[in-house]
Order: C-alpha cells, then structure tokens, then sequence
C-alpha cells in the first residue's frame, strides 16, 4: 500500500471505534452542534494576506516536526500574526494530531479552523462540527464523485464550509459543479509525498474564477505568495515551514511581515 491508502486504511478502523465511543446522537448534543461558524471564504474574500497556518506535530514524509508543540499557544499566535485561518490536524498515527488539539484550539482563537482529516465516513463530518470546526476537508483522490456531492452537502447542511482538495486534473473532474466552492491544489503528492509547486500553476486555470484557490505545501518562501496570487490564489495553506521552527507564532509572523 502506498502512504495514502494506509493513512485512508487506519482511518476506517479508527472511525468505528470512534462510532461505538460517541454516537452521532452523542455528538448532536455538543454545544458546537448548533454554533455559526467562522467563514473561511468570507476571510479569503477580504484580501488580506491568505495563510491558513497550519498545526501538527509531525507528518509521514518528514517524521517528528515539533513533538511538544503547545496548540493553544501557537494558534494564538497565529491569529495574531494576521494568519485568515489555522489548520488543525487531528489525525494520531501519522500526524500525531487529537481531536482535543480542535477543541483546545477553538477555546483560544476566533479565526475560522479547518479540521484536516482524511474524511472518509460521513460520521466525521458530525465529529467535526461538534469539536468546533469551521471547515472540513475533503479530498478528491480518497473519495468518489458521489461521496464528494454527498459529504459536501452534508457538510453544508450542519452549517460548515468545505474545502476541496485536488492534486490532479482527475480529481477536479470528480467535483460536482465546481462553482464558488473553496478549492484547494495540494502540491504534494499524496500518494509519495513529494511536492512540487508546479502543481498549483498547472491547474489554476481550470478552475471558475468564481472559486476561492488555495495553494497547499510547499510554500516556504514570501516571493512565492506573489507568484501564486498572479494565477489568482488567494489562499495559502503552510504547515511544515511554521512548525519546524522554534517558536511557529513567530515564524508565521516573520513570513507575514515579508508579504505586507
């Protein structure tokens, strides 16, 4: 199996461990079931700097990145560093993330929180709304066309925005009506984890303009933010460049600097 499919494979069996724990009945009685969420799109929309900065501990392709990291103080730094979102991993086995990282980081900040999970069970979208997530992510290549169309209209029926993620021009086509969706280019290969910019600038163009790109990984230098804004990105997703640092507040917060 390649990473994705283990990644995809654990995530089953956890899910139903996780159904047996905390039944979608339990999880309506969260007192973030009902909660409006912070809009991502709206945040994007205004033109400001776009980083969604991302939280995790470590990632399959580049093993421990920062093991002790403090999630309520470094999305609160991120918040004040300007960025229009924060990511949450929550994924343990490969990402060392929780779902009690979600809940902690959405006690702290005011910032829409997109919940990065390999979603492939509609119990996941109920999980995600009731530990305080603002966005979920959905990702092409581990899903169907018609579990794209179902999880994104559930997902909008609890009130959540939803991010789309592609890596290929097959994954776009899956995508039922792509119009005014969030649409994100992961510039790494899921399946290899191997990045490459190019990605986002191959498949810009066939995109509505009437969507909200985002450009995932891979972004580690500000000039590459103007770059990717001239193809008409408006979101950038960065993760492994804040939080292999010491201090990633200060990191994002030094990156934002360079793009004001």
């Amino acid at each position: 199996m390649n990473i994705l499919e283990k990644i995809t494979s654990n995530t089953r069996i956890v899910v139903e461990e996780r159904r047996k724990l905390l039944p979608i009945t339990v999880l309506e009685e969260s007192m973030y079931m009902n909660r409006e969420v912070i809009s991502l799109k709206n945040n994007l929309e205004k033109g400001l700097f776009g980083i969604i900065s991302e939280f995790k501990k470590q990632s399959p392709s580049k093993g421990i990145i920062h093991e002790n990291a403090d999630v309520e103080a470094i999305v609160s730094k991120y918040e004040e560093a300007g960025a229009s979102g924060c990511s949450i991993l929550t994924d343990e086995k490969f990402f060392g993330g929780c779902n009690a990282d979600l809940v902690h980081a959405r006690q702290k900040v005011n910032v829409p929180i997109l919940r990065k999970d390999f979603i492939i069970d509609e119990y996941q979208l109920f999980e995600a709304k009731a530990l305080g997530a603002d966005v979920i992510l959905l990702i092409a290549s581990c899903l169907t066309p018609v579990e794209l169309k179902n999880y994104g209209n559930l997902a909008v029926d609890l009130g959540m925005e939803v991010l789309y993620e592609v890596h290929t021009q097959e994954d776009l086509d899956k995508i039922h009506d792509l119009d005014n969706k969030l649409i994100g280019i992961n510039n790494r290969n899921l399946k290899t984890f191997e990045v490459d910019l190019e990605h986002s600038v191959k498949l810009a163009n066939q995109i509505p303009d009437s969507c909200i790109k985002i450009s995932e990984s891979g972004i580690s230098d500000p000039r590459i933010i103007s770059g990717l804004k001239e193809y008409g990105f408006q979101g950038f997703l960065i993760g492994e460049n804040f939080m292999n640092q010491e201090h990633p507040g200060v990191a994002c917060q030094e990156f934002i600097n360079q793009i004001r």
